[in-house]
């Protein structure tokens, strides 16, 4: 079966158009794509049935006026740009994606998700809200049990607990691999540059072969080994908060620009999901999956366990010398939980900083001055 592109697909930039046409070859194959915007996402259940999973949220201001004409201007960027890329059929893993996961995490995702689904196929995982109830182990399993039966139906396939189970051993090895790379920065200097690092471990998650990706890692990691360290003054820096995609040159480039360098990324592309580990060796799948990817420390958790037991552990473990908490405006899970973290920090002495912005460069030249002055502290 052939598949149509956009009506405007003439219109679009030669890299977005490359793009269109890498997935139109995709599904032109027969192959099925699931979309998902967050790591509480079990890729394992479409690595398991042969599905293509990819990541949707939007890391651009370029759709947000678009996704203004139907959801709040206050609402979290990412949200407004995830949005605004389905309905301008912009991006071409939206467009092309056969069904999408949401999930129960904050209101306002919850919320765009009812909206999406009049746009695509969107099934809603219901997350719960904390980890110290005695049912919040069984309600994830059963989460990810009918998450299976819903890829089971959608796409006529047959997922096996052993497929899974052969499904969780790979992902945990594409963990380790990225670890691995995320790992050098404990090395004084830290041999690895913010910008590069993190956008290399976002690229990755776009090869949808699985073993070359993680070829890909170990290739990094043995090239970076072969370098010399870089700058022994850089002040060390941990960065925590809401994904940062979409703000990554404004905060990171400049971390960078004054002599810094994030030595551990904390959110969600960075090193928090890649230390969830399922127990393959659990003789009950399911409960494996559900441990593994509750131990995920998102500010939707009340309380948030894992995040303040992790940021102090990893502070010491990479010598970070200043911890920077980024939120995205109307993020409110993370804008709460700023105040309890600047305590935390404040326990274990480290210098720290809550910076709030959104995907417009307006506030460019105050971040830059801002981080700058941080640094400078340390």
């Amino acid at each position: 079966m052939e598949h149509l592109l956009p009506e405007k697909f003439e219109d679009y930039a030669e890299g977005r158009k490359k793009g269109f046409l890498k997935m139109k070859k995709v599904k032109d194959e027969g192959k099925n794509v699931v979309g998902y915007f967050c790591t509480f996402a079990p890729l394992e259940i479409f690595d398991a049935g042969g599905i293509l999973s990819v990541s949707l949220c939007g890391m651009s201001d370029e759709t947000i006026a678009d996704a203004e004409t139907e959801l709040p201007k206050n609402l979290c960027p990412l949200i407004k740009s995830s949005y605004g890329f389905a309905l301008t059929e912009k991006c071409p893993y939206t467009y092309f994606a056969d069904m999408i996961i949401g999930e129960s995490t904050c209101d306002g995702k919850k919320k765009m998700y009812e909206r999406l689904g009049k746009l695509k196929d969107v099934y809603m995982m219901q997350i719960p809200q904390g980890i110290d109830r005695p049912y919040a182990k069984p309600l994830m399993a059963n989460e990810i049990k009918l998450l299976v039966k819903k890829t089971e139906e959608k796409f006529g396939v047959k997922i096996t607990d052993d497929d899974l189970r052969k499904a969780a051993v790979k992902r945990n090895e594409y963990r380790r691999a990225c670890l691995e790379l995320m790992e050098l920065q404990h090395a004084v200097p830290a041999p690895v540059p913010s910008v590069q690092l993190y956008k290399f471990l976002d690229s990755i998650k776009f090869n949808f072969d699985l073993e070359s990706a993680i070829q890909s890692v170990h290739e990094l990691v043995a090239k970076i080994k072969e370098e010399n360290a870089t700058n022994p003054d850089e002040k060390r820096i941990l960065v925590t908060g809401c994904p940062i995609g979409g703000v990554l040159d404004k905060v990171v480039g400049s971390i960078e620009k004054n002599n810094g360098r994030v030595v551990c990324f904390e959110n969600c592309s960075g090193i928090k999901p890649m230390r969830c580990f399922v127990d393959t060796e659990n003789p009950d799948i399911y409960d494996a999956f559900a441990d593994a990817y509750l131990k995920i420390g998102c500010a939707v958790m009340s309380p948030n366990i894992h995040r303040f037991e992790n940021i102090p552990n990893l502070v010491r473990e990479f010598k970070a010398e200043g911890v920077l908490d980024v939120t995205l405006q109307g993020c409110h899970p993370y804008m709460i939980e700023s105040r309890a973290l600047q305590e935390k920090c404040n326990e274990i002495n480290v210098p720290y900083m809550n910076l709030e912005t959104d995907y417009s460069h307006s506030d460019d030249g105050q971040i830059d001055t801002r981080i700058a002055a941080f640094l400078e502290t340390i």
